[in-house]
Order: C-alpha cells, then structure tokens, then sequence
C-alpha cells in the first residue's frame, strides 16, 4: 500500500489528451502535473462512444485507437515515477451504455460518469456544446435541466462509476442566455439523496471558472447539500490543455473547507481510495 499523501497534496482527478477532445500528450500532461507539484494525476479521456453519438469521432477514444493509448500512457507513466500517474476514462451514460463500458474501459483503474447526452442514441444531443445550442433553443433550460437531472439519477445508479464528474453541468450556459427559471432545489435535493443512497463520491471541478461560470461544479448551493448529506468529494481539473493541468486546485480545496469538508478522496495506484486531508 502506498504512503498516504501528505495533507492539501495537488491530486487532480481529471485529465485529458489528444486522443479525445483535449490536446496535450500523456507526456505533456505529465510534465504540467510535475511542474504544478501533483503527487496524483489520473488520465481520463472520453471513452468510446457508440458511432450514432460522435460519427466524426473527435470526442473520444475511438475503439481502434484504444491499444495505442493505453501503450501511450504506459510509457508516459514509466517516464515520471516522480508521480502517481493512473489510468482512467470519463464514461459518458446514456441508455443502454453499460456494456459498452465494461467492454471499452477494460483495464481503467478509476471511471469517472458523466452525462452530457440527453435523450437516446439515436435521437439525443449533446448538452454542453457551444457550437450547437439547438436543445436548448428547442426544449427551453428548464426542461434541459429537468431531462439532465433524471438522466445524471439514472447514471449515479450505475454502479459502474467511481466519482460522478461535473454534476451540474447543466449551469454550463447559464451566464449565458440560458438560465433556469424553476427553482432547482427540488432537483439538487434528489441527486443528493440518489448519491448518499448510492454510495457515490461527487467530483468538485474547478473547469465552472474557465467555463465563465464564477463558480465550481458543483456550485456552491449543492455542494453545500453534498456536504450536509456526507457525500465524498474528489477535485479534478477537467484540464482539456497541459496548462489547464491542476488548474485551481489548491483554491478548490480552499472552497470545500469553507462548505465543511475536511478531507477528499483520492485515488492510489494498488486500487485503493484514501481520505486526504484539506484545509
């Protein structure tokens, strides 16, 4: 078993390449995370999608591509035992999805969930795409949220996932002509029940502030109800870019401490998850 990790260590929990829709190298990434003092650093490029999702395939590690990038970050992990460096995938749900996980994420040592689809395979959108805001403009933000909602329940259910990233990823667009008007109480207050009965862990992600969002994922209002619900918590970057690497990250533990929390969750090489110390 690994030494634990000194109290308010860099960890960053979320982390992509190239190889999905981020930029960087394993090699690159792991150079930032050294640079920026990380003691852990988990890989977690989109997993492999069905083609109806994602025909270009620009969002994701793409089957084939699945051997080269595993060897990609095996030599890049070699290269830097200065750090833990694990391999993972963010797991988009969507219905019907949980095969295809088992399947493409074989040999990942931490799987992030997530949900940026709404509706089904063939006939669904992506919720968080700038280019493309259709949905929005044709059900309106309450009813995305409320579609969000009862597709991230479904996916906190699945036992598949170790953290559940971003989870109100909904608010992507809300600062800009998209904002609820219902109260999301109701609706914050279900996830957080779904996520205590489930015994999940809920990512806070510091990507809200480079999103333009001025606040974090969660933001602070649910994150309070994690907290009072004693919803584990760990803290990833999202980074798309090296330099989005362990991007805010010091301050995230900052803001938790100010919720209540005194510990997140991190996960070690041998598989095991360890409280940390913050604040």
């Amino acid at each position: 078993m690994p030494a634990p990790l000194p109290a308010n260590s860099i960890v960053d929990t979320h982390t992509h390449t190239f190889y999905s829709d981020g930029v960087g190298t394993f090699e690159q990434n792991a150079c930032a995370a050294v640079a920026a003092g990380c003691k852990v650093i988990v890989s977690t490029d989109h997993l492999t999608l069905p083609h109806v999702m994602n025909p270009e395939g620009d969002l994701q590690v793409t089957e084939g591509d699945l051997p080269r990038h595993r060897a990609d970050f095996e030599a890049a992990r070699d290269a830097h035992s200065e750090i833990e460096y694990l391999y993972g995938f963010e797991c988009d749900w969507y219905p019907g999805c949980e095969d295809n996980i088992r399947r493409w994420s074989a040999g990942a040592q931490v799987r992030l969930g997530s949900v940026h689809w709404i509706g089904t395979q063939e006939d669904g959108a992506w919720i968080d795409d700038p280019s493309d805001q259709h949905i929005w403009e044709q059900l309106g933000s309450d009813e995305v949220w409320r579609r969000y909602q009862q597709a991230w329940l479904r996916a906190c259910q699945c036992d598949l996932f170790d953290i559940m990233a971003h989870p109100d990823l909904a608010q992507r667009f809300s600062e800009a002509g998209y904002a609820p008007t219902i109260d999301l109480a109701p609706l914050w207050d279900e996830m957080v029940a779904c996520a205590h009965d489930c015994g999940k862990r809920v990512e806070l992600s510091t990507a809200a502030w480079r999103k333009g969002l001025h606040d974090y994922y969660p933001a602070e209002g649910l994150l309070e109800r994690f907290f009072r619900a004693g919803v584990p918590i760990a803290v990833g970057s999202d980074g798309h870019y090296p330099a989005d690497i362990c991007d805010g990250i010091a301050k995230a533990y900052a803001h938790a401490c100010r919720i209540g929390y005194r510990t997140v969750e991190v996960p070690r090489a041998d598989g095991s998850w360890e409280q940390m110390p913050i604040g």
